[in-house]
């Protein structure tokens, strides 16, 4: 009666707290996921969400199927991991680099799931304040970058991960906090906090300040996000960040964030890895972990 689908679609569901995020995810209209999880009420006589609770709430045979799933996918996962490294039967080499700083919150996880399921392949990570990753890319010296800044290269192919809003972390003291979202000229007479890296590799400079011809007063740079946003709550200047960085200094009422521009600035991130190496089974796992531990982790992420 309960199928691997079904177990899928409600982990789904739990995670992504709606209908609309859980169908992304799992890559059905919201109609036929729907369907799918009326199909399943019917043969099990009973019902497993309340319907229209935000966030969802799972009746106990809800919960007891998440129970479930929760048991028997990480097994499927792993038994299909394994069988993948006796079907290749070699070590391999997966050098990273981000190029997104803020990234530390769901990319140590996933190296640590990784390492643990794949010992062989020799693993390294670097960040790319210091030179070019996408040409190091292209050569052969990374084998993936993380970056939401994609070029067009012969031999390099992009796989979203999630998108993300970018917001403005101001001091809960800032003369901007009564604005509802942030004009760019509002950054006209502002010091601005930034990676110490190149202006178009920065969501705010190609997204927001640049095509409105704006430059912010002065550009001070830290290496760590946690010093930013201490200069930050110090009303030292202000800085871009994506939203799921903020989350938890605003959860704490460190800091406070504002929209980038009417709508919003929202990126995505990706993947950038050779086209020889996008089919290679340790790159598929790492990517797929990469993906579930942060919609599991990450607050106001969406689906690419």
């Amino acid at each position: 009666m309960v199928e691997l689908r079904h177990l899928k679609t409600l982990s789904a569901l739990r995670d992504a707290g709606s209908l609309v995020e859980a169908a992304e995810r799992v890559h059905l209209t919201q109609s036929a996921l729907s369907h799918q999880i009326k199909d399943l009420e019917d043969r099990l006589n009973c019902s497993l969400f309340i319907r229209k609770t935000k966030p969802i709430c799972f009746t106990s045979a809800g919960q007891r199927l998440l129970t479930l799933a929760d048991e028997i996918l990480p097994m499927i996962r792993n038994t299909e991991r394994d069988i993948a490294r006796l079907a290749g039967g070699e070590a391999g080499r997966l050098n990273l680099c981000i190029e997104c700083h803020s990234c530390f919150d769901w990319l140590m996880p996933t190296i640590d799931h990784f390492r643990q399921h794949w010992p062989e392949i020799e693993l390294d990570l670097s960040s790319g304040f210091s030179f070019q990753p996408l040409p190091a890319l292209a050569r052969g010296d990374l084998d993936l970058v993380i970056t939401s800044d994609p070029e067009p290269r012969n031999g390099i192919t992009y796989i979203p991960l999630f998108t993300y809003e970018s917001r403005l972390a101001i001091s809960k003291q800032h003369r901007l906090m009564a604005r509802r979202f942030i004009h760019p000229e509002d950054l006209a007479q502002e010091t601005l906090i930034t990676y110490p890296v190149e202006h178009q590799r920065l969501d705010i400079f190609n997204h927001f300040l640049d095509e409105a011809g704006v430059e912010p007063q002065t550009i001070r740079t830290a290496e760590l996000t946690i010093m930013m946003l201490q200069l930050v709550a110090s009303g030292r200047g202000v800085a871009a960040l994506p939203n799921w960085a903020l989350h938890e200094y605003i959860q704490r009422e460190y800091i406070a964030s504002k929209p980038l521009g009417e709508k919003g600035i929202w990126c995505t991130l990706y993947a950038a890895i050779r086209d020889d190496q996008k089919d290679a089974e340790f790159m598929v796992d790492f990517l797929n972990t990469a993906k579930d531990i942060s919609f599991r982790n990450l607050t106001g992420i969406k689906t690419a």
